[in-house]
């Protein structure tokens, strides 16, 4: 990893790029630049996560002239195709290399795609491709299910902490504070408040997890988003972060969509 990132950079095919360096052995994003390369380690896999896709968005929309290289994981990487397909970033601004998830990161984030397509370091772990927790919500019934998530819901504290950290919520304005649609003032907030924001990600979210794990309430974000993301598979035909079009992006003919082509 040392090697390549410093020859993108010296060789100018990138103006800087984000991958990680440790400080008393512990891991962090870091921009490097022709200024900071002694600070490049050789590649370690670590099941350390931060939001560096949102970092690189930051970057980029602060200086859209320049390109960016990025190591990433392969919940990240689908992150980066959404906002190619968004208009967010420029594919020709952005250069990716891959790293693959330890078996026990893919096992905890129950991943469906534990490595990126474009992979340079690590091995493909065997993918799981079925949510445990999902399940056993599957299985309550409607009522128990409704208090179940009333529960967490309740919970929450509005720090924004889902959205902040999400790296394909990529809005200039943010919906969920206009009070118009949510009050301000009241803890804990509506549900609507995660329910809207659900809806809102429907066929973006890339199921990295992040949201969950920020959450200081614990709420179980990761079921509620991975179920509507279920529910865009079966209507659409489509799992955010391939190589599809998104239905959410299209402006015209709805036959472009194979499953709702078949349908007519």
């Amino acid at each position: 990893m040392k090697t390549t990132i410093e020859r993108l950079i010296r060789e100018g095919l990138v103006d800087a790029f984000w991958a990680y360096r440790s400080f008393r052995d512990c891991h962090f994003p870091w921009l490097f630049t022709q200024e900071d390369l002694h600070h490049l380690e050789p590649w370690r896999q670590t099941d350390v996560r931060f939001p560096i896709v949102k970092l690189l968005l930051a970057s980029a929309r602060e200086n859209p002239e320049k390109t960016y290289g990025i190591l990433v994981r392969g919940c990240e990487e689908r992150g980066i195709e959404e906002l190619f397909k968004w208009n967010q970033l420029k594919r020709e601004r952005v250069v990716i290399l891959g790293q693959a998830c330890s078996k026990s990161l893919a096992a905890k984030c129950e991943c469906r795609k534990p490595f990126p397509d474009r992979l340079q370091y690590g091995e493909a772990v065997a993918p799981v491709m079925e949510s445990k927790k999902l399940r056993e919500l599957e299985q309550m019934t409607m009522e128990s299910l409704h208090e179940w998530w009333l529960a967490h819901l309740n919970r929450c504290i509005r720090c924004f902490g889902c959205r902040d950290v999400c790296p394909v919520c990529f809005c200039i304005e943010c919906s969920l504070e206009h009070t118009d649609l949510i009050p301000g003032t009241i803890l804990p907030p509506d549900a609507s408040f995660h329910l809207l924001r659900a809806i809102h990600m429907g066929g973006r979210c890339i199921d990295c997890g992040l949201c969950e794990e920020i959450c200081p309430a614990h709420i179980p974000l990761r079921s509620l988003h991975k179920k509507v993301n279920g529910l865009v598979r079966e209507t659409f035909g489509y799992t955010p972060g391939d190589g599809n079009k998104s239905p959410f992006t299209l402006l015209g003919d709805v036959s472009e969509l194979p499953s709702l082509s078949r349908r007519t």
